[in-house]
């Protein structure tokens, strides 16, 4: 339990996270299953391995510019909740009424949509790649059958990542740090298993690396979308700053390792797949790795990738419930979502009232059914924010001058990735024209009024007051004590 200046203890959440485990938070969230099952798109668009892995590797530089970015600002801002702490700070002193909307909305989407689907979405993949190694006894089952295990699987997957969030933060460290070591040595497998492949003389597909490679600026464009989607995740470890152990200099710190850590694994596992398996190949397979393990490892090992996919999904699934229910968090501070969800377990120091709430979100969506297109609907949005977050630095670059900046980007960095982000959130509207943006516009309006009538107007409800009593009952939850 935290400690006040008397040394008397106070209930608030408490830093537990270090260097190793900030670095964790961000490749755990960076790296889901797409590395494993679908890193075929930017190919598809490229038209040739060089040019892919030129994609893939600007991608990293470019994602590397954005996370330094939110460095700077997580100094400015030492508050958890990263883009929305930001637009609190930079734009709600603006406007009275308006100021606030950015961040409202963004919390919106987050915690009540995007980031449960993500966790079902990452879970159901957990649940499919966790029983194929144990595929030879199952194969009794019928289809319909395999649903229902599958979707029990996900449902107990989900419950045991509530749990562990809800115990402690000491026990979330210890699970995601394992989980990471063992994500990690699953791209190294596929990084020795290619090595092992191109020296053994298979060399024939990397002949003529920019053979087929794309003239068309509209798939060049789209193939840096594919990469740019693939690397998101980056600005995780400022999601928890108030959980970070000297924030100023670990969130800078774990950046400048995750980051290019993850580049580096990237290019070289797509590499190692683009001297396995033809283009035609990769877009056809259900699971590029899995398809690639078939034909570079011996048949011992054809369990460890399906193995990895479901240890970097239970372990994405993980953090992203751990970093979104601290957005929650924040966001009850604020009023923006109801206050029980800033109230802090008295003995384990987890905001367990939005943990909970996280996890009873996911399972709905887990039970729904059809969450991609959730996801799709929303994630465009996603870049809406990260673009607006570049404008809210470049403005407290001139409303906070004298703010503490151990670190400040050079300010073309802003300007470059808004200009990324306006480009990441238009493209797909244009590309693919859908109703579905139109719904994600429908879900903004039904934001806006809930902020206009319960943020702004202040409305109150005896029915959630009585809610408010048998959450904190249930949770064991109480409004921390305030910062001196």
């Amino acid at each position: 339990m935290a400690q006040d200046e008397k040394g008397s203890e106070k209930v608030a959440l408490k830093r537990e996270l270090g260097l190793f485990s900030a670095v964790s938070i961000i490749l755990a969230v960076m790296i889901g299953s797409g590395i494993f099952v679908s890193p075929t798109s930017a190919l598809e668009r490229s038209g040739s391995v060089g040019l892919c892995l030129i994609v893939w590797v600007t991608c990293g530089l470019l994602s590397l510019l954005g996370a330094l970015a939110f460095a700077e600002l997580s100094t400015v801002v030492p508050r958890s909740g990263a883009e929305y702490a930001y637009f609190m700070e930079a734009y709600g002193p603006l406007h009275r009424y308006a100021g606030q909307i950015p961040a409202f909305i963004c919390s919106w989407v987050y915690v009540m949509l995007l980031r449960p689907a993500e966790v079902a979405v990452v879970i159901l993949t957990f649940a499919e790649y966790g029983v194929q190694p144990f595929s030879y006894y199952l194969d009794s089952l019928s289809p319909e059958a395999m649903i229902r295990l599958k979707r029990l699987i996900a449902i107990l997957a989900l419950g045991l990542i509530t749990f562990t969030n809800l115990t402690s933060v000491k026990l979330y460290v210890k699970v995601q740090n394992a989980l990471m070591v063992c994500k990690v040595l699953a791209c190294f497998l596929v990084i020795g298993g290619g090595i092992w492949w191109l020296s053994t003389g298979h060399l024939d597909l990397l002949k003529d690396p920019f053979h087929g490679t794309t003239t068309s600026p509209g798939n060049i464009a789209l193939a840096f979308y594919s990469g740019l989607w693939a690397y998101d995740g980056w600005s995780s470890a400022a999601i928890v700053t108030e959980e970070i152990q000297r924030p100023e200099v670990n969130i800078l710190r774990s950046i400048l390792i995750a980051v290019p850590t993850i580049t580096i694994l990237y290019v070289t596992m797509n590499l190692m797949y683009m001297a396995t398996l033809t283009i035609s190949e990769m877009a056809s397979a259900p699971a590029v790795a899995v398809l690639w393990a078939e034909r570079v490892l011996p048949r011992w090992l054809g369990f460890a990738i399906p193995l990895g996919v479901a240890f970097s999904t239970f372990g994405c699934g993980l953090s992203i419930q751990f970093s979104v229910s601290r957005l929650c968090y924040v966001a009850g501070r604020e009023g923006h979502v109801p206050r029980v969800f800033s109230y802090v377990h008295m003995e384990k120091m987890t905001p367990a009232a939005a943990v909970a709430f996280q996890g009873i979100l996911s399972l709905i969506c887990l039970l729904v059914g059809n969450i991609i297109a959730l996801i799709e609907f929303a994630s465009f949005l996603t870049w809406v924010f990260y673009g607006f977050a570049m404008v809210a630095l470049i403005i407290m670059r001139k409303t906070k001058p004298d703010a503490p900046r151990p670190y400040a980007v050079p300010i073309v960095i802003p300007w470059l990735v808004l200009f990324i982000a306006i480009f990441l959130a238009v493209a797909p509207i244009i590309h693919e024209p859908s109703p579905k943006y139109l719904f994600a516009v429908g879900f903004i309006l039904c934001g806006i009024l809930v902020y206009h009538v319960y943020v702004y107007k202040k409305r109150r409800s005896k029915l959630l007051a009585k809610v408010t009593y048998l959450i904190q009952a249930l949770c064991l939850v109480v409004a921390p004590d305030k910062e001196d």
